[in-house]
């Protein structure tokens, strides 16, 4: 079996062929983008954050840290079919976990993908 590997892009940055599949990995549709455009193969909504820790983040870098312990915390209890789905997809080809935030060094998908990365390892 290949070893794994997620890569992290924009949602509104171009498309490419090195992205394999493209998932979404936002609760909410990125604004101002259209489903063409956007180029989504899946969208893996409910392993987002959930609203409240979203709007509690809020995207300050102070609360980072502890954003990553309660994210993997949510992620522990997520939908166990929505999981072994995603986990499924990252094991056999090249996938793109598709974000909106801004910050490219702090968000869901960074914690998302250390979650999935690490499941796959201890399987």
């Amino acid at each position: 079996m290949r070893t794994p590997h997620i890569n992290l892009k924009r949602v509104y940055e171009d498309p490419s062929a090195d992205d394999g599949l493209r998932l979404l990995v936002e609760r909410l549709w990125p604004r101002g983008l259209s489903r063409d455009a956007a180029h989504i193969d899946h969208w893996f909504k409910n392993l987002a954050p959930s609203a409240d820790l979203c709007r509690w983040y809020d995207h300050i870098p102070e609360r980072w840290p502890e954003f990553k312990k309660l994210y993997s915390a949510e992620l522990r209890h997520a939908p166990e079919e929505q999981l072994n789905a995603l986990l499924h997809l990252c094991a056999r080809q090249q996938v793109t976990f598709i974000f909106a935030a801004r910050d490219e060094a702090r968000n869901s998908a960074i914690v998302l993908r250390a979650f999935i990365l690490q499941k796959l390892k201890s399987s």
